[in-house]
């Protein structure tokens, strides 16, 4: 499998175990709240607000476009600290680390 069709479907993974851990959401935080400069816009959004609004749509377009993408970065770190008391985050977590060696990958 390419990593393009890989990537894809761990971003659906991602977002069916965020559905199914009650950690998806149905109105977007504000454009000024999106907007944010900081890492993870961890001053602005909680870390699946990231992942809803700002991981997976950048992700998504990233595919779309068939641009080269990233090859290296981690997000399992952010998510592991920022998500530890949240529900489903052993799943997450996992999907996230998945992520995280897909992209690490030549």
């Amino acid at each position: 499998m390419d990593k393009y069709r890989h990537c894809q479907r761990l971003l659906d993974k991602l977002q069916h175990t965020m559905q199914h851990n009650q950690q998806w959401e149905t109105c977007s935080p504000s454009a000024q709240a999106l907007a944010s400069a900081e890492p993870f816009a961890i001053d602005t959004l909680s870390c699946a607000q990231w992942l809803q609004w700002i991981f997976i749509p950048k992700m998504t377009q990233l595919i779309a476009s068939h641009v080269p993408l990233p090859s290296q970065f981690e997000i399992a770190p952010y998510v592991e600290e920022a998500m530890k008391n949240e529900q489903g985050y052993e799943g997450i977590l996992a999907v996230c680390n998945e992520f995280d060696n897909l992209m690490k990958a030549k």
